[in-house]
């Protein structure tokens, strides 16, 4: 198997995902140079997960007949041409509009890539192929958006994205011309894709989605004040803790991958969220150990990584035909579920006074998640005893 084409569409995922990530990390300077206040220029988030969520399923099932390569071509394009607005940005509302374009492109390059790794590799190597496009994702945590904090030190913050836009040019003209042809989906009634979301499989698997991240948010959004305040550590150490936790999460994406071709989505998911439960409610009894503590951070990130790729294959193997409306909407759940696992975390912060139970609260919102995806495993099942049944009779 040639995974060229694989890795190509994973260094996709890395310039558009830095494009998302690296505003977290520069946002104080951009307020200041916009002059505008910090509440106002964390709305440039908001912006980008809002046109995420809401463009990309709606854009996805536009573009579903396509050619893979058009649509991956021409959502880099709108990409590019997002980035040069970034980048000649003198006010904050060109900003904004800036981010919008750069959501709804980064959406669709990444659901189109998933779709697309999907079709380009036999069924047993499906979840390595996923797997490594969302390490591209996880490299844009590790590596983009230091470098992008890098960049805006010794030059400006503009600079960062006219350089994602150069190499999204070079990557757009080598995807044109490696990439094999691939057909769009086969021509399915709109009515008829958004028919799989009224299955019980697919609903209890986006369900798993959305408690899962938002327990995550509820922990990672305050994960900072939480390394310090329990742990008493000084934030000059804390980006040394986030690089090797994005090294660990960069292994759990592959391990993830792996597992899904040798064991099975259905074991990946399970086995990893079962991990992720226990560590969140673990955590507050070893508030005195830092040792303890930062090896049970670490484990928890492999396990939230690690299930990345098992979910995205069981969407596709359980909807191939509507994988790239499923996919989409699995992606704009994402970010509803970062978005109110960050007000939780916030509102029980506001309560206690402490980050110290967001771990609890984050945990027991995991476990709904378990118990969601245990439903949508039970019910594909069901499905395919029942289509096994009328295969028989037939």
């Amino acid at each position: 198997m040639n995974r060229l084409p694989i890795y190509l569409l994973a260094l996709g995922v890395f310039f558009t995902a830095t494009s998302e990530l690296v505003v977290s990390g520069i946002l104080q300077v951009i307020a200041d140079d916009l002059s505008i206040s910090i509440s106002l220029a964390g709305q440039l988030i908001t912006a980008y997960s809002l046109s995420f969520a809401i463009g990309t399923p709606i854009l996805i099932s536009l573009t579903a007949r396509m050619g893979r390569k058009q649509v991956l071509v021409g959502s880099l394009t709108i990409f590019i041409l997002g980035c040069l607005i970034s980048f000649a940005s003198g006010h904050i509302a060109m900003l904004m509009i800036s981010r919008i374009i750069l959501g709804v492109s980064s959406g669709v390059y990444l659901v189109t890539a998933l779709g697309t790794a999907a079709r380009i590799v036999p069924p047993e190597k499906l979840g390595s192929a996923i797997g490594t496009i969302i390490l591209g994702f996880s490299s844009a945590m590790i590596l983009g958006v230091p470098i992008g904090i890098a960049i805006t030190n010794w030059l400006s913050w503009q600079a960062i994205f006219i350089v994602l836009a150069l190499f999204s040019v070079w990557i757009t003209f080598v995807i044109y011309r490696l990439l094999p042809d691939i057909d769009g989906d086969a021509p399915v009634p709109f009515r008829q894709q958004f028919k799989v979301l009224g299955s019980l499989v697919i609903v209890s698997g986006l369900l798993f989605t959305f408690f899962r991240e938002s327990g995550n948010s509820i922990l990672f959004t305050y994960l900072t004040p939480f390394i310090q305040d329990i742990y008493h550590v000084e934030f000059s150490r804390i980006s040394i803790i986030m690089l090797v936790f994005g090294l660990f999460g960069a292994f759990g994406s592959r391990f993830g991958g792996y597992g899904v071709d040798r064991w099975g989505a259905a074991r990946m998911v399970t086995l990893s969220v079962v991990i992720h439960v226990a560590v969140l409610a673990l955590l507050p009894l070893f508030a005195d150990s830092l040792m303890i503590g930062l090896v049970l951070l670490t484990v928890m990130v492999v396990s939230m990584f690690m299930s990345g790729p098992a979910i995205q294959t069981y969407f596709i193997q359980q909807a191939p035909q509507s994988s790239g409306l499923v996919l989409s909407i699995n992606t704009s759940i994402v970010h509803l579920g970062l978005a109110a696992g960050a007000g939780a975390g916030g509102v029980l912060i506001s309560t206690s006074s402490t980050v110290l139970y967001n771990p609890w609260l984050a945990s027991s919102i995991v476990t709904l998640g378990l118990a969601a995806v245990l439903i949508s495993f039970w019910s594909g099942k069901q499905r395919s005893v029942k289509l096994r049944g009328k295969t028989a009779k037939l």
